[in-house]
């Protein structure tokens, strides 16, 4: 909660999707997951499936993030209060990052002093004691880092940082790390790496650095993607073993047994081969660490993917006794796979041999495969990223039967428009991913003590080009919305019965829809098309008929697409259902532009949706206008000779506000006669700023807008309708970064009163407080500074659209929306004092 001149901002909710990268996420002894979300660190709680916050600080994409304290080494970190976040990017740099457990506050703590010049590919670390780690991290620059980290004794102190040592691979870089302390000797710690070479090469080094290379282990035949070691495992009661377990693209898993060979040169203490058994090993090289060696064998080769196995992980340690004093490491491993399944590993307790236990994600369509699976600290959650930037979580709930469970959701790639429902129920959302989304809060009967959860409830486009803009039709009748893309041709969306259910039972409004509406509405659902760009109806009657699935001769070929089921969801809906089941289906194509969309909108009433698209001519610059219902062109409004970016009605439809990238702006007059004739005019065009016109917005009680541009400033503008003309109320002082998005709401009762949201291209988001007086211009135009919200709940990257949700009348509480490049939506509740 932020608080500032009386207003407060509160995070409702952040939507996001995760990037679609090996070692992206990391589970940590907190409990709360990190995943990068373009180029800021997002943090998730499994517990409530509600991403809390957003770190910014990177200015490139996050590669990888890894907590200190991971999931595994809870046992080290009971008596910690505050846990800390490496988050490495694709341009070199990795930021350490400090959570204070208590009020659950983050901050900066520092940027790890540069020294890869190419993007991090990987970190990974351990815990040496319950204050002190170790960490290493490799680049695609064949360089790797190993790193010592002391975390602060005071409340108030300051974590020491020191580069123990930096190393380069050559040319064939690294991608994945695992580091331990080895058993039977202090202080000695392993490190292993693989990468594009085939090869996993074991360097030792002291708790103070030089690291040396020791050994390299051969068998796999591709690319080792993960590598992970256990704790010292107990054999034949001796604590001196330690297991290393490695994956690869040659769809492979490899368990690799380091054995400590004693020390002693006589007596007893000859090393001998144990005996050979149905497990026996191929026996590998000698690992020498100071004055201990040991004996590296292969203990196990695990196959069962079918595509290239992306991660393993050992199980953490859990507690041996009731004391909760002694831990052991479980003989269980994760792997995540491309072939869309997560497996678990464990021996057979009779003969040892290791055997696939459980699999989870075969079922599902969507996932196209994993990039990683994690456990949870206590070992009963499994946790997957897949490649549509989505989550997959399953819980043990007794006797190996894993349940999936809800996760956060959201887009993967820039979120490029956003828009509030007809009724303000939910918001929508389209993006550069190729889908639009919607969420909304789902009410419950109990409250949950953080208020009113959100959650994605459905996913009307999944197309095939990239989404430029949306807009909401505000008519009677069924909820409907307007979608433009990479492509010349603006979509008209209706939504099905299915959707409208689901939506009455997130509100709890069953009669939020009369019976007449819903036997009105003869859609079901929609089914996606072979190439994903039209989909096609599903009609309630057709449900009852059963169609031949097989097509020609029963022959199943690779273009078919799984029959959608639509659903109504009880309870929020989680990825496989939302992929093909929440489909809206496509009623009409508007054709027209001579390039792809970038601008659409629709007025107050409902009547009439207005279009642009990219454009370096006059002609191709136009703006289309569309009658809603009849879907025919009613209008070609000339005016600006490039792309025009963004474009709104005013409150009472008499005008249409259009900016360019010519840096002009232009304002039409609507008139609609009583046949339903529309009639427009060019009212004035005018030169507003001294670069691109990013956004507009009309004041929702006037004739007052605002335009923000890419010269830093925010002008605000009135339609003098005696004189047909636009003049200057007031320029806002200069701000720090490009203004990209602008929303403008109308405070209530207070007509020359308003609240003006202003969205910049570095993120940041701030409210202004506007006064005007029209009579009197000079002394009565006043601009001040409400509120600069705080980055740590804002964008890490442009803030494409923000959006006032349309409040009743006396409410001092309003809502916010915004999108941004960092793949995130968020709702913000702002009070007004």
């Amino acid at each position: 909660m932020h608080t500032e001149n009386g207003v407060e901002v509160k995070t409702v909710f952040i939507g996001a999707g995760c990037n679609r990268i090996v070692n992206n996420v990391s589970w940590g002894a907190s409990g709360l997951v990190s995943f990068g979300a373009q180029n800021a660190v997002a943090i998730f709680s499994p517990k409530s499936a509600q991403i809390l916050t957003t770190l910014p600080g990177h200015k490139a994409v996050v590669n990888c993030t890894h907590w200190l304290p991971t999931s595994k080494f809870l046992f080290k970190a009971k008596e910690l209060e505050r846990h800390y976040l490496l988050s490495g990017d694709a341009d070199g740099a990795i930021i350490l990052w400090e959570l204070t457990l208590v009020d659950g506050k983050w901050r900066q703590v520092s940027q790890v002093p540069q020294s890869h010049k190419k993007g991090v590919t990987c970190i990974n670390g351990i815990m040496v004691s319950q204050t002190e780690a170790m960490f290493a991290s490799t680049s695609s620059d064949g360089s790797v880092c190993v790193w010592e980290l002391v975390f602060p004794l005071t409340s108030n102190g300051d974590c020491k940082l020191l580069c123990l040592e930096s190393f380069s691979v050559g040319s064939k870089s690294m991608v994945a790390l695992s580091m331990a302390e080895l058993p039977g000797c202090s202080g000695q710690i392993v490190l292993a790496m693989g990468g594009l070479d085939n090869k996993i090469h074991l360097y030792c080094g002291g708790r103070t650095g030089k690291f040396v290379r020791a050994c390299e282990l051969k068998g796999h035949t591709d690319w080792i993607r993960s590598l992970d070691f256990s704790l010292p495992v107990s054999i034949n009661g001796g604590v001196n073993n330690l297991f290393l377990v490695s994956s690869s693209q040659d769809k492979c898993i490899r368990i690799w047994k380091m054995a400590l060979r004693s020390s002693e040169p006589n007596g007893n203490g000859i090393y001998r081969k144990e005996e050979t058994s149905l497990s026996s090993y191929i026996e590998g090289p000698v690992l020498v660490a100071g004055s201990s060696s040991f004996q590296i064998s292969l203990e196990s080769l695990l196959v069962g993917h079918e595509d290239w196995v992306y991660s393993v992980a050992w199980q953490p340690p859990l507690v041996a006794s009731m004391e909760g004093d002694d831990w052991y490491q479980p003989q269980s491993i994760l792997s995540a796979s491309m072939d869309k399944t997560m497996m678990i590993w464990q021996p057979e307790k009779t003969s040892g041999v290791w055997m696939n236990v459980v699999t989870v994600g075969e079922l599902s369509h969507c996932a196209l495969g994993f990039y990683g699976g994690h456990w949870s600290p206590n070992g009963d959650s499994i946790l997957a990223h897949g490649y549509g930037g989505s989550f997959h979580l399953w819980k043990n709930v007794g006797d190996d039967n894993w349940l999936t469970q809800k996760v956060p959701s959201g887009h993967f790639a820039s979120v490029t428009d956003i828009a509030w429902g007809r009724s303000g129920d939910y918001i929508i959302s389209a993006s550069h991913d190729q889908t639009t989304r919607i969420y909304a809060p789902w009410k419950v009967e109990a409250p949950h003590k953080d208020g009113e959860l959100w959650y994605e409830i459905s996913r009307p486009q999944v197309h095939g080009h990239d989404i430029n803009c949306m807009t909401v039709v505000h008519s009677k009748g069924n909820h409907r919305f307007v979608g433009g893309a990479d492509e010349k041709v603006a979509r008209v969306f209706e939504a099905p019965l299915s959707f409208l259910k689901t939506l009455s039972n997130a509100t709890l409004q069953k009669s939020c829809y009369s019976d007449d509406d819903l036997t009105n509405v003869q859609i079901l659902g929609a089914n996606m098309s072979a190439l994903g760009l039209s989909q096609k109806p599903i009609y309630v009657q057709a449900v009852h008929e059963t169609p031949d699935k097989n097509g020609i001769d029963g022959l199943d070929t690779f273009e078919t697409v799984p029959d959608a089921v639509p659903t109504v969801f009880t309870e929020p809906p989680i990825e496989d259902q939302l992929a093909w089941h929440t489909l809206w289906p496509e009623s009409h194509k508007l054709y027209g532009h001579g390039n792809e969309l970038f601008s659409l909108c629709c007025d107050h009433k409902g009547e009439l949706v207005a279009s642009s698209c990219k454009a370096q001519s006059t002609a191709v610059a136009e703006v289309w206008l569309w009658q809603v219902g009849s879907w025919k062109a009613v209008g070609r409004l000339q005016s600006h000779s490039l792309t025009v970016t963004q474009m709104e009605f005013s409150h009472d439809d008499n005008f249409l506000l259009t900016v360019s990238r010519d840096r002009q702006f232009s304002i039409f007059t609507i008139t609609r006669t009583g046949t339903g004739e529309i009639s427009y005019s060019l009212l004035a065009r005018q030169e507003g700023h001294k670069r691109i016109i990013w956004s507009c917005s009309w004041n929702l009680h006037g004739h007052e807008f605002a335009t923000g541009s890419r010269d830093k400033t925010v002008k605000i503008w009135a339609v003098e309708k005696e004189s047909s003309s636009v003049s200057q109320l007031m320029t806002l002082p200069q701000f720090t970064s490009s203004v990209t998005a602008l929303s403008w709401a109308g405070l209530p009762h207070e007509r020359n009163k308003g609240v003006l949201a202003v969205g910049m291209e570095n993120g940041q988001i701030e409210l202004w407080n506007l006064s005007y007086n029209r009579q009197d211009v000079a002394p009565g135009s006043v601009a001040a500074l409400l509120v600069r919200v705080d980055p740590f709940k804002c964008h890490a990257s442009t803030v494409n659209r923000l959006a006032w949700r349309k409040t009743e009348e006396d409410n001092k509480s309003l809502q916010l929306a915004s999108c941004g490049g960092d793949n995130c939506v968020r709702v913000f509740d702002v009070t007004v004092g």
